[in-house]
């Protein structure tokens, strides 16, 4: 009896080794919590494909706002953090979420309107006299009210123009909660303004009557980080898939592949892993 009960033990086993080596292998994947506009632009589409090839790892994206990619992450629902938003990175950093950050490129936002330009503001070239311009104005604005990156970035903007924009809004100011393609989308029908990261906008295909108007404030500059979720806080983190991603990025065949990425030879996003400062 006790000889055929091992038998069996040494079957099922033998059945199930298997099973669970593709299950295991089927587990070598990450999840990364990102904005909309690494994914709108197109960048993870190219960039995963040759991150796989190279380590056999696939990379799951979540895309939100940067706040709603931070809070996934203090939540413990991804292993790596892809945002664009320092003082919210410090801050998960500071709060214990995160391991380091590491800078990893960077593009810019630029100011989007019709091409009939209402508020007159094309080629100002401080960006809070074009905000303020389109308040006076009572122009229509779209802003994406995600807590996204973006979101973050025109708040601040609004700041910057003297203007306190929740207490100043009127019904010229509309705020979607959504991503940066919804409002350009939206923008775009409603013959509105709209605050956008130029690597979404250079892959945005319904363009129609928008063109980029304000560009070049050294306000609009927009970096981008990456972080570990710290497995201290949540032990189902992934580290050591999740680091190979966050290393080969900033390693200079990743660098090299983020400038590669690029729409009708115009590049979108721009490499400094190297610039600590950054």
């Amino acid at each position: 009896m006790l000889t055929r009960r091992l038998l069996l033990a040494a079957t099922t086993l033998a059945f199930l080794t298997p099973a669970l080596g593709t299950a295991l292998a089927q587990d070598k994947s990450i999840i990364v919590a990102s904005t909309t506009s690494t994914q709108d632009s197109g960048l993870f589409g190219y960039l995963l494909p040759l991150f796989k090839d190279k380590t056999g790892i696939t990379v799951k994206v979540v895309a939100q706002g940067t706040g709603q990619a931070l809070d996934t992450a203090r939540r413990g629902d991804a292993d790596v953090v892809f945002v664009h938003a320092r003082s919210a990175e410090e801050k998960f950093l500071s709060e214990g979420f995160g391991v380091k950050r590491y800078p990893v490129m960077y593009n810019d936002f630029v100011l989007i309107g019709p091409k009939s330009d209402p508020a007159g503001i094309k080629g100002v070239k401080d960006v809070a006299v074009a905000l303020k311009t389109i308040k006076d104005k009572s122009a229509s604005f779209i802003s994406r009210g995600d807590r996204s990156g973006t979101h973050v970035a025109e708040l601040k903007l609004w700041k910057d123009a003297g203007i306190d924009i929740e207490k100043d809004k009127g019904a010229w100011y509309k705020a979607i909660g959504q991503g940066m393609g919804a409002a350009l989308n939206t923008a775009g029908a409603g013959n509105a303004y709209v605050l956008s990261d130029r690597g979404t906008w250079i892959h945005y295909k319904n363009k129609g009557d928008l063109a980029i108007l304000v560009e070049g404030d050294k306000r609009m500059f927009n970096q981008y980080g990456v972080m570990l979720v710290n497995p201290a806080k949540h032990p189902n983190v992934k580290k050591e898939y999740g680091q190979q991603f966050i290393d080969w990025l900033i390693s200079p065949e990743g660098q090299k592949a983020i400038a590669n990425y690029k729409i009708n030879d115009e590049q979108l996003f721009y490499p400094n892993s190297g610039d600590s400062g950054a």
